[in-house]
């Protein structure tokens, strides 16, 4: 993104949107994906904001989403019910803080990325 350019409503409303969406997941299967990738699809031309922020937002509920799985079958040894629990719990606090930082201006780094889109 350019350095000191002023960003619109519509780009800063939908770099949060681009977040926000990701809550669709708790509601419909593979709403955590699939609602990132449409905000980001839909205005990644428009915007270079909402082209960053779109990517992160899909980067991180891909990585939670094979995170999850992965943990699925540790449930039978008893850990992997806390890993989902701990990966659930940070899943909703890093949409938050992204989802604040986003129309500030300000670029949320989600730890524990696997750069899929780049």
């Amino acid at each position: 993104m350019e350095e000191n350019r002023v960003l619109s409503e519509t780009e800063r409303n939908w770099s949060m949107l681009c977040h926000l969406s990701a809550f669709a997941g708790f509601f419909f299967p593979f709403g955590g994906v699939i609602g990132p990738l449409i905000c980001w699809l839909s205005r990644r031309d428009e915007s270079s904001w909402v082209n960053v922020n779109g990517k992160a937002s899909l980067n991180f509920q891909l990585s939670m989403l094979i995170y999850m799985v992965l943990a699925i079958p540790l449930c039978f040894i008893i850990i992997g019910i806390p890993i989902i629990i701990l990966l659930g719990t940070l899943k909703v606090v890093f949409i938050i803080i992204a989802s604040i930082k986003a129309p500030k201006g300000e670029l949320f780094r989600y730890p524990l990325v696997i750069p899929f889109i780049q």
